[in-house]
């Protein structure tokens, strides 16, 4: 695999932590600006919202753009979002470089895919995806623990700024290593949203978006859950965020190697299944510091296992064009599900959480069952795990 592709995979590190950091700094937020817990979520839901947005109306804006040009510019454009919320001295400032930095996000990451893509067989693309997104899952791994670890000592303002630095590194980077690459034929937005008519690529869309509304309705709020649940504070409850984190790596890698041989849909039986057992499960297997720490690997290896199948059936289904399209699901599901677990804690209790993650993935599998019965996806399905890209 080109050295190349993990030098993508660290800007998808570099946007994931900005996507994912609030999770650790929630506490410093709330305290700081002097605002609720579950206002302080909500800095996740207006990134996400403005990614779901944004992916598609940006992705059609810079079309004609060549290729490596615009991962250094979405790169920019996210360390100036930072940038913002590290200088920010109230919230609505805050939520503004929020925005900024997602709509930097939203260029990049469907970017980095197809960037991938384009110069890796069609047997190894599950594998290139999952690269890119294991970007994303070292955020979570690195970025949301260094959240709790350094929140206290250097605040979200430091936080932030750390951020910004490191998303510059990676476009210095970038500009001295990647070739450059032409654009594909521009496409319109109507052309682009015409793959949604396809009810298969609506099913997995809608996948996309309860899977990861059932994810992170817990993983955003994960901090306050497990304080209740393990009694932990501070530097302990890093510890096992960081466990989440490992569990999402070695999730993510497995889920492209498992991709490539068996297949989109018999890999996401599997892992949507595991998902489910474990959040399920989750407050019971949370209330003792050991039993926690492998309950969260677990759920991070299942949870991230989910993105290069999802992706690799896209691609199957309609190609590259799609790819932008799932990004948005994956956003509106993150956006969506700081609301839900907000009104959930704010109904019944923080402990419903999970139950109710739980019968959302079991949703999930419903449609993947719908999908598992059509004819033209299983003769793919058997014929080559990886269908060529659309230019």
């Amino acid at each position: 695999m080109s050295a190349r592709i993990y030098l993508l995979g660290a800007g998808a590190f570099a946007v994931g932590t900005s996507a994912y950091v609030v999770s650790g700094v929630l506490p410093d937020v709330s305290s700081e600006l002097h605002v609720s817990l579950t206002a302080a979520g909500q800095l996740a839901t207006a990134f996400s919202i403005a990614y779901a947005v944004g992916a598609p109306i940006l992705s059609t804006l810079t079309g004609r753009w060549e290729r490596r040009t615009l991962l250094i510019a979405a790169l920019v454009l996210a360390a100036l979002g930072n940038l913002i919320a590290a200088v920010a001295t109230n919230y609505p400032v805050l939520i503004v470089g929020r925005v900024v930095a997602a709509f930097g996000a939203a260029v990049y990451t469907p970017a980095a895919t197809l960037f991938a893509t384009s110069f890796t067989p069609p047997e190894e693309r599950g594998r290139a995806v999952a690269i890119v997104f294991g970007g994303l899952t070292f955020a979570l791994v690195l970025g949301v623990p260094a959240g709790t670890f350094l929140g206290p000592t250097l605040g979200y303002k430091g936080v932030f700024a750390l951020i910004t630095v490191v998303a510059v590194l990676v476009a210095i980077a970038e500009r001295a290593a990647l070739p450059k690459l032409d654009a594909p034929p521009a496409v319109g937005l109507r052309e682009r949203f015409a793959g949604v008519t396809d009810r298969r690529v609506q099913t997995v869309l809608a996948m996309t978006v309860l899977g990861v509304l059932a994810a992170f309705s817990v993983y955003i709020y994960i901090v306050p859950l497990l304080k209740q649940t393990t009694h932990l504070t501070g530097g302990a409850v890093g510890v096992l965020l960081l466990m989440y984190g490992l569990g999402a790596v070695v999730g993510n890698f497995l889920g492209g190697r498992a991709t490539d041989r068996f297949g989109s849909l018999r890999t996401l039986y599997g892992v949507l299944v595991g998902s489910t057992l474990m959040v399920a499960t989750l407050d019971l297997t949370t209330t003792t510091v050991v039993g926690a720490g492998a309950a969260l690997f677990v759920w991070g290896l299942f949870t991230w296992a989910f993105n290069p199948p999802i992706q690799n059936l896209l691609l199957e289904l309609g190609g590259g064009l799609l790819i932008s399209l799932n990004a948005s699901a994956i956003y509106l599901g993150a956006g969506l599900s700081a609301v839900l677990g907000g009104l959930i804690i704010h109904a019944v209790g923080i402990t419903y959480l999970a139950p109710i993650a739980a019968a959302l993935d079991l949703v999930v599998l419903l449609l993947l069952f719908t999908l598992r019965r059509d004819p033209a996806l299983q003769r793919v399905e058997h014929l080559e795990p990886v269908a060529a890209m659309a230019d």
